[in-house]
């Protein structure tokens, strides 16, 4: 593995607000991180309530960090589902970064979180969010017109997921050591 994940810290502000702004090119239309300290704090707040949980995921060599994985609208009871939003931070894409921390969130949110299914959203012409979400053994599930406003627009988005059980018959991470 070249990488872990953590949770986003207050003095983490300026790192990361200078890591958006550097990556807007890349990361629109697709994503829109917070770009200011007071979005990065309002990112932190959200990240209190028991409905979101917050990854950063770090490079081993000098704890750079590298991309984010996001799990919102975390529901319990009869569904025990959640949402998986991810993106890397430009110059680090193309390195195996983001699949290998985004399997050790989905190792973390099927362990510990205890969840039974996560789904990923994905605009229809983001073509390295779908390869990765195929690497990891997502599956499509369907096509949701207009689904999510994004940066001001309804955009279309397709529907992948994933079980506890199957990422567990995947063998979890460990399939992805390199």
């Amino acid at each position: 593995m070249q990488v872990y994940v953590r949770e986003p810290r207050n003095t983490d502000a300026e790192a990361f607000v200078a890591k958006a702004r550097d990556s807007i090119a890349m990361h629109r239309p697709w994503v829109y991180p917070p770009t200011s300290i007071e979005g990065f704090q309002d990112y932190l707040e959200r990240l209190r309530e028991p409905r979101y949980e917050g990854y950063f995921i770090c490079r081993k060599t000098d704890a750079e960090i590298v991309g984010v994985v996001n799990v919102s609208e975390i529901i319990r009871g009869a569904i025990n589902s959640a949402f998986v939003g991810y993106w890397a931070f430009n110059g680090f894409q193309g390195h195996g970064y983001l699949t290998e921390g985004l399997a050790l969130v989905l190792d973390d949110v099927f362990d510990r979180l205890r969840l039974h299914r996560l789904e990923v959203n994905i605009q229809p012409a983001n073509t390295y969010s779908i390869a990765l979400a195929k690497r990891l053994g997502l599956r499509k599930e369907g096509f949701s017109k207009a689904y999510l406003n994004i940066g001001g627009e309804w955009r279309d988005h397709e529907r992948w997921a994933i079980l506890d059980e199957e990422w567990e018959e995947r063998g979890g991470s460990f399939f992805v050591v390199k």
